[in-house]
C-alpha cells in the first residue's frame, strides 16, 4: 500500500505539489494521470525518497522509503528507462541489483524471462531500442518480487503487442495481491489497464475514484436513437426543445444523439407518436474527453490551434 498524506513540495516560489492525500490500495492497478506539468512525477520521486517532501508524508508499506531494510524487496519502481549504464550488460546491470538488496543471482535470469530479455541478456544495454529498454526497467523493478509496485509511462516506445502484453502483466501484477501504481499519458490504454484513477492539476487532487465513476462525473448526459423513422423523430425532439445532432459513427446505420437527456425521457417521447426505435442508449465520454474535462482548467501549458500556427491555411 502507498498512503501519501498532505504531500506537498515547493520549488522557491514554485508549488510543484500541494497537499496530495490519497491512498494506493493493493489488488487493483491505480491509474496516475494530470497534465504535463502537474507534479506526477515530483510526486512519485517523493514516495521513492528521491526528492525530500516539503511537507507531509509518503509511506510505503507503512514506512518512509529511507526507513526500508532492503527497498526492492518492498517497492520495485521504473521511472527513467534509460539510466542504465549504456557498457554495462542486462545481465549485469541487474546482477549489481540484486547484490545491492541482498537478492538471489538466480532471480536475475527470472526476470529476464519474465519480460522476454533472456537471448539478449548479455548484451550491452546501451545498444538497446526504447523499448527493450523499458522491459529492461521491468526486469529491475520485478528483480526483489516487491509487494509494491510503480512505473511512470511503462509502454514508452512499445509497438502495439508489446502495449497489449504490458496491460496484461500489470493487470497480472496486481491481480496477485500488489500495489501498481502506473502514469501514462496513453488514456485510452489506461481505460482498459486501470480499475482505479487518481487525477491531479497544478499539483493538487482533482479526482480519486474508480475509472468508471471518473468518466460517468464528466459526461455530459446523452441518448443515441436509432429509428426507421429517424427525421420524424428529429423533428419530434426539436419540437420539444431536445439539442439534437447526427452521430456520424456509421453512416449505413444513421443515428442522432439527444444531449441532455435521458433514455426515459426520448423513450416517451417515441411511445406517445407511436415511434418505432431500434436503439435508445445512454451516452458515456472517452477517458480522454472525461480528462479533458475534468483538466481543462489546470493545464499549464496551451498550445495555439493548428489553424492558427498554419496562418488559418487549413
Amino acid at each position: 500500500m502507498i498512503e501519501l498524506e498532505g504531500l506537498t513540495k515547493r520549488y522557491g516560489k514554485t508549488v510543484a505539489v500541494q497537499d496530495l492525500t490519497f491512498t494506493v490500495r493493493p489488488g487493483i492497478v491505480t491509474g496516475f494521470l494530470g497534465p504535463n506539468g502537474a507534479g506526477k512525477s515530483t510526486t512519485m520521486r517523493m514516495i521513492l525518497g528521491l526528492d525530500k517532501p516539503t511537507a507531509g508524508t509518503a509511506l510505503v508499506q507503512g514506512k518512509p522509503y529511507h526507513e526500508l531494510d532492503h527497498p526492492l524487496r518492498t517497492v520495485g519502481a521504473l521511472l527513467d528507462a534509460k539510466w542504465v549504464h549504456p557498457n554495462r550488460s542486462a545481465r549485469a546491470h541487474l546482477a549489481w541489483m540484486a547484490a545491492s538488496n541482498d537478492i538471489p543471482k538466480s532471480r536475475v535470469a527470472e526476470v529476464l524471462r519474465l519480460v522476454g530479455l533472456s537471448e539478449v541478456a548479455g548484451k550491452p544495454a546501451g545498444g538497446f531500442s526504447l523499448g527493450m529498454s523499458q522491459r529492461l526497467g521491468l526486469a529491475g523493478a520485478l528483480l526483489g518480487d516487491p509487494p509494491v509496485l510503480l512505473f511512470d509511462e511503462p509502454v514508452n516506445g512499445l509497438d502495439p503487442e508489446g502495449i497489449l502484453w504490458i496491460r496484461r502483466f500489470l493487470q497480472r501484477l496486481a491481480a496477485e495481491g500488489r500495489t501498481v501504481l502506473v502514469s501514462s499519458h496513453l488514456l485510452a490504454e489506461m481505460a482498459q489497464t486501470a480499475e482505479h484513477l487518481v487525477v491531479i492539476g497544478r499539483g493538487k487532487l482533482i479526482s480519486d475514484s474508480t475509472t468508471q465513476d471518473f468518466v460517468e462525473r464528466a459526461s455530459e448526459q446523452s441518448v443515441r436513437v436509432r429509428s426507421p423513422q429517424l427525421a420524424h423523430m428529429r423533428s419530434l425532439l426539436i419540437a420539444n426543445g431536445f439539442a439534437v445532432r447526427e452521430d456520424g459513427v456509421d453512416p449505413e446505420n444513421p443515428a442522432l444523439v439527444v444531449a441532455g437527456a435521458s433514455s426515459d425521457a426520448v423513450g416517451k417521447l417515441a411511445g406517445a407518436n407511436a415511434i418505432t426505435l431500434f436503439e435508445l442508449a445512454p451516452q458515456l465520454a472517452s477517458l480522454e474527453e472525461a480528462f479533458m474535462r475534468m483538466t481543462g482548467d489546470a493545464v499549464q501549458y496551451h498550445g495555439e490551434g493548428v489553424d492558427q500556427v498554419m496562418g488559418g491555411a487549413l
